[in-house]
C-alpha cells in the first residue's frame, strides 16, 4: 500500500514496529511495486518512530495483523489528533470497537475518527523487504468509521487515492461481512495434512478448495450471515462477495471461487504457523463466537474451526482471542451494540 501509494503521487510515510523490517526500504528510499501495479514508490519517510510517522498525516493507514491493533492504538494515542483520520486494513471482526476502546482506556481525551475496510484491498504477496507483487486490486471494497456519520469524511480522503472504497452502513457490517474469517482458518486447517506434507506446494484457493470443502464454508458462512441478522445487519455471503469484490460467476460457493481470476498463483502457506491460524481464528472467529454465545446464536461450524486450531497449535484460542469484553461489548444488549457502532456511545 505505501508503495502503490507513492507511484501515484501521494506523500506518504511507512512505519513498522520492527527497525529490521524498515531498513532496506530506508536503504532504497522506498519501495518496488510489480504485478497489477508496476514502479518504484518513492517514500518522503521510513521509520520505526511512530511519533514521526503519523505527524501531520490526513490518513493513518493501520496495515497490520489485527493481532496488532491493541498495540498500534496504545502506541497512536499520545501523538494522534482529533482531525487525523486511522483506517484499519481490515479491521477483521471488531478491530474498529476495539482500536476505540484501547483509546479510551489509554486516555486519549480528543481521539481521531477511527475505521475499518472490511478487506484488504489487494490480493498481494511480499516479495522481500523493500518489493511487493499487487496480483489483483480488488472492484469494491467497503468501509465505515465510528461514528457512522463519519463515513462520507474518511471515504472522500480515502477515495482521492482508492474509488474503490465504498460506504458501510456501519462497523458492524464490515466487522461481519469479513470472508477472510470464513476462507483463511477453514481452508488451512482441512488442508494441514497437504501443507505439512507439500509445504504449501500447490495452488490454495483453485486446488485447496474442493466441492466437499466448499460445504463446510458454507456451512461456516451460513452462520456469520445468521450472526449479522441476530445484530440488524443485512451481510452477503461468501458467494455474493466475490462477485462484488472481483465479479466472480457462479452458481455455487465452489464455482464462483474456481471463477476469480486474482486467485490464480496464490499459493498456499508453507506451514501452519501462519496468519491465516494464528490472526484469523483469534481475531476474526473468537469474536464471532463469542457475539453469538451472547446473542443466543448457535455457532457450530465456527466453534469447531476453533478448537481444531487449538488442538493443532497448543493454543487456547478461546483466552487468547478478541472476545465481547475485550472490545467493550460484554453484556450489552443488541440496542447498545449498535449504538456503540453508530455513534461511538452507549445508550
Amino acid at each position: 500500500m505505501a508503495g502503490h501509494l507513492a507511484i501515484m503521487g501521494f506523500r506518504t510515510r511507512l512505519w513498522n514496529r520492527t527497525r529490521e523490517r524498515v531498513d532496506n526500504v530506508i536503504d532504497r528510499g522506498g519501495i518496488d511495486v510489480e504485478g497489477e501495479v508496476e514502479g518504484f514508490g518513492e517514500l518522503e519517510l521510513a521509520t520505526d518512530d511512530i511519533a514521526a510517522a503519523i505527524d501531520g498525516a490526513d490518513l493513518i493507514m493501520v496495515v497490520v495483523p489485527s493481532s496488532g491493533h491493541r498495540q498500534v492504538a496504545q502506541l497512536v494515542a499520545p501523538h494522534v489528533k482529533p482531525d487525523q483520520i486511522v483506517v484499519l486494513h481490515p479491521g477483521r471482526t471488531f478491530g474498529a470497537l476495539e482500536f476505540t476502546q484501547v483509546m479510551k482506556e489509554t486516555g486519549a481525551r480528543r481521539p481521531p475518527t477511527v475505521s475499518e475496510a472490511q478487506t484488504f484491498i489487494y490480493v498481494s504477496r511480499h516479495a522481500e523487504f523493500a518489493r511487493a507483487r499487487i496480483l489483483q486490486v480488488k472492484n469494491s471494497v467497503p468501509v465505515a468509521a465510528i461514528p457512522a456519520h463519519k463515513t462520507p469524511d474518511v471515504l472522500h480522503d480515502l477515495r482521492k487515492a482508492f474509488p474503490e472504497f465504498v460506504a458501510a452502513s456501519n462497523v458492524l457490517e464490515t466487522s461481519l461481512d469479513n470472508i477472510g474469517a470464513i476462507f483463511h482458518p477453514s481452508l488451512t486447517i482441512l488442508n494441514a495434512a497437504r501443507i505439512e506434507s507439500t509445504h504449501g506446494d500447490f495452488e490454495y484457493y483453485l486446488e485447496g478448495i474442493s466441492p466437499s470443502t466448499a460445504k463446510v464454508l458454507e456451512a461456516a458462512d451460513s452462520e456469520r450471515v445468521a450472526l449479522g441478522t441476530a445484530l440488524g445487519v443485512h451481510l452477503h455471503t461468501a458467494r455474493e462477495w466475490l462477485y462484488l469484490a472481483y465479479g466472480s460467476p457462479g452458481r455455487t460457493l465452489y464455482d464462483a471461487i474456481q471463477a476469480t481470476p486474482g486467485y490464480k498463483g496464490v499459493r498456499a502457506p508453507a506451514t501452519l504457523t501462519h496468519r491465516y491460524i494464528l490472526e484469523d481464528v483469534p481475531m476474526s472467529l473468537v469474536p464471532m463466537v463469542s457475539a453469538g454465545m451472547q446473542l443466543g446464536v448457535k455457532t457450530p461450524t465456527l466453534s469447531a474451526l476453533i478448537h481444531m486450531a487449538s488442538c493443532i497449535h497448543g493454543i487456547n484460542f478461546w483466552a487468547e482471542g478478541r472476545t465481547m469484553k475485550r472490545v467493550g461489548l460484554a453484556g450489552k444488549s443488541v440496542e447498545q451494540i449498535r449504538m456503540l457502532a453508530l455513534r461511538g456511545v452507549q445508550k
